[in-house]
């Protein structure tokens, strides 16, 4: 890919998020002082998103209590800040954003930092009263409003137990309001941690009430006589009440704008999607456009393919990397994948990858008790894992910052009695040992 001007006069970023920001400040961090445009379709300034299905939806936190800076420190950035204003198309070659007002902004680099949307399929109740889905702080604010309403009657039925429907799900139970959880799958969050921690979720949430239904999808949602929302029908043939449906079956990077564009977009399969912007190791997509955070898929040197790091510690360091790669400096490479999680009394932390297909071992406490720390490791051409790749806890922070140092390293696969998948193993080893 061409390299891009080393000192841009402007520098437009689309996407008033954590990777947009982060661009921004870098930039200015480095004593950039050209022109700095950021265009969100949101209005006020960017705020957090982790906490929505979490402090916000529980009434701990305020929506003010999710900026990402103050106002004074925004205002020190000096940025023109297009807010409420969504960008709808990109000409590449007049090096040009086209807004949905019907105005233009001029580049030098374009820096895309759309993030993604959450998918409503319309057999999930796309458009209807009462069935929605939780991306942004409207969302997140008319779900809890609902299940204000609903604690005293009604149920809510949550589509999907990722992150999102199971947090969700841990909240509105916590506010006394009756829950049911469907997923096709066998347990909630299998794909990301496994059989065993998937397990202790799904007894945690019963445990608190929930009526899980894992292993059978919904067919549809159904309406009352006014056309809200009264419940879904699902694929075994059995019928929930309802009076909010929330949807949490995923997200897709938010590319519709692009078409056309000439930025490079990369195609998951028919039912997957779009991959997102595909970038360089740096996130440059094309001599004048880079791209960041959930939008973005970034090349890995060492595999060769594209992938998309949908983590909100990732987006900021991903937009750190643009920011410096744009002023061309050498941009610290972004770090381990990181995510928590909260649900209940559990506190789930993660670093580095995970999931259902990796080897699995509990190497300090114990899942059942809510304290534990667990490793996952890639298979080989053996079928056996070499190192430890990721790490997942609860309950045991000190323990768990000793084990994302053995996944910064690369530490070997620890040493464990016959039962290479699921036997406790002692302490983390270095990757000299």
């Amino acid at each position: 890919m061409a390299a891009a001007a080393r000192h841009p006069g402007r520098v437009v970023v689309v996407g008033a998020s954590a990777a947009g920001l982060a661009v921004v400040e870098e930039l200015r961090r480095r004593d950039f002082a050209g022109e700095v445009t950021l265009i969100g379709d949101e209005p006020g300034l960017p705020y957090d998103r982790p906490p929505l299905s979490k402090q916000l939806l529980a009434g701990e936190w305020e929506a003010d209590r999710l900026l990402l800076r103050s106002p004074e420190q925004w205002d020190a950035l000096d940025v023109t800040y297009r807010a409420g204003t969504a960008a709808v198309g990109v000409d590449t070659d007049a090096r040009v954003v086209r807004l949905a007002d019907g105005g233009v902004c001029g580049y030098d680099a374009l820096v895309i930092a759309t993030g993604a949307r959450a998918v409503h399929p319309p057999a999930l109740g796309a458009g209807l009263s009462g069935a929605q889905v939780l991306r942004g702080l409207p969302d997140a604010l008319r779900l809890k409003a609902a299940l204000a309403g609903s604690a005293g009657g009604g149920r809510l039925v949550v589509v999907g137990a990722g992150f999102v429907g199971a947090e969700a799900a841990a909240v509105a139970r916590g506010m006394g309001v009756p829950v049911t959880m469907v997923d096709p799958l066998p347990l909630p969050m299998v794909n990301v941690l496994g059989v065993e921690i998937a397990r202790l979720l799904a007894a945690v949430h019963e445990e608190n009430g929930v009526d899980l239904r894992c292993g059978t999808g919904v067919s549809r949602v159904t309406t009352d006589g006014d056309g809200r929302v009264d419940g879904v029908e699902l694929a075994d043939g059995s019928r929930i009440a309802a009076t909010t449906v929330l949807v949490a079956v995923g997200a897709r990077p938010a590319v519709d704008w692009l078409a056309a564009s000439g930025v490079p977009l990369g195609e998951r399969g028919r039912d997957d999607g779009v991959l997102g912007v595909l970038c360089d190791a740096r996130g440059q997509a094309t001599g004048t456009v880079w791209a960041a955070g959930d939008v973005a898929a970034w090349k890995n040197p060492a595999t060769g393919r594209y992938v998309r790091a949908e983590h909100r510690l990732s987006a900021t360091e991903q937009g750190r990397a643009v920011g410096a790669a744009l002023l061309g400096a050498e941009p610290t490479p972004p770090g381990l994948p990181y995510f928590w999680s909260d649900q209940y009394h559990l506190k789930l932390q993660s670093y580095g990858a995970t999931g259902r297909d990796m080897a699995f071992a509990v190497v300090e406490g114990a899942p059942a008790e809510g304290r534990f720390v667990a490793v996952y490791g890639h298979l080989d051409a053996d079928g056996r894992p070499r190192q430890v790749d990721g790490v997942v806890a609860a309950g045991m922070a000190r323990a768990l910052r000793g084990w994302r140092q053995a996944v910064l390293d690369h530490a070997p696969w620890p040493a464990q009695s016959p039962d290479p998948d699921l036997a406790p193993v002692n302490g983390p080893v270095s990757s000299s040992s």
